[in-house]
């Protein structure tokens, strides 16, 4: 988590709160290599303000190395002012939906990965954002909010998110909860490792049962002997995994 990445060939701001903004990484240009669509990383943290964009550096140069733009878009979270409902997504959405444009960057739809809770809001944009996107990798996403919420992910998480739980803010789950939410026909892959002990691969599980029945296009690939952490660091065993995943979006 705490492992140097170089820095972002650019920082670009999308609003005027100081973490509306995203880092901006772009491939090296050779003549005979194929154009890849962007891709946009959503951190994870459980969408507190303790956790930035920065643990991502080293996977976003990893996949810039691989020949893909890649985003990773900060947002407001819970803990800073604007954070939580509803700043947290329409930063997402105003960052999905700007940051490409301004780099000319927006030819074809971005291909969204998310980790934790970023794979949660990857999840919701594919279904509530206003532009479309080419698919979704969600590792280890918390994709059942109600679930997560019961739970008490990380000491009141989704509460905090969201102002309450299900009962008291009923059409905020409604709004924000992928597991409730009836999915386009954007494609998904999920990833999640089996010993994953901040978000239970059961969330995922879940999901991908509830979305499946309702005709959505989604894979879940559950990985033996995978933790939390192991899904974003270029170096795990577990990271062919999710190049292929994203390579299996744009084929």
């Amino acid at each position: 988590m705490n492992r140097p990445a170089p820095p972002p060939d650019a920082t670009i701001r999308y609003g005027d709160h100081p973490d509306q903004v995203a880092d901006v990484r772009f491939p090296a240009r050779t003549p005979d290599a194929p154009a890849r669509p962007v891709v946009i990383v959503l951190h994870g943290g459980f969408w507190r303000s303790e956790w930035d964009r920065s643990h991502t550096g080293p996977l976003a140069a990893e996949l810039a190395a691989s020949g893909y733009p890649v985003i990773q878009l900060e947002y407001r979270r819970t803990g800073q002012p604007g954070g939580g409902w509803p700043g947290t997504f329409a930063d997402i959405v105003s960052g999905i939906t700007t940051v490409p444009r301004l780099l000319s960057l927006d030819s074809t739809p971005p291909i969204l990965l998310g980790h934790s809770a970023g794979g949660q809001l990857a999840l919701w944009y594919s279904m509530a954002g206003p532009a479309p996107v080419l698919g979704v990798v969600a590792l280890a996403p918390v994709a059942d909010l109600a679930e997560a919420y019961r739970l008490d992910l990380d000491g009141g998480a989704v509460a905090a998110l969201l102002g309450g739980g299900p009962r008291e803010v009923p059409d905020r789950y409604a709004e924000a909860d992928p597991s409730g939410r009836t999915p386009r026909g954007t494609r998904s892959v999920i990833i999640h490792g089996v010993i994953d002990r901040q978000v239970p691969v059961e969330l995922s599980r879940r999901y991908a049962s509830v979305a499946r029945a309702a005709g959505a296009d989604v894979t879940l690939v559950e990985l033996p002997d995978v933790e939390h952490f192991s899904l974003i660091d270029p170096q795990s065993g577990a990271w062919p995994v999710v190049t292929s995943a994203l390579q299996s979006l744009h084929r």
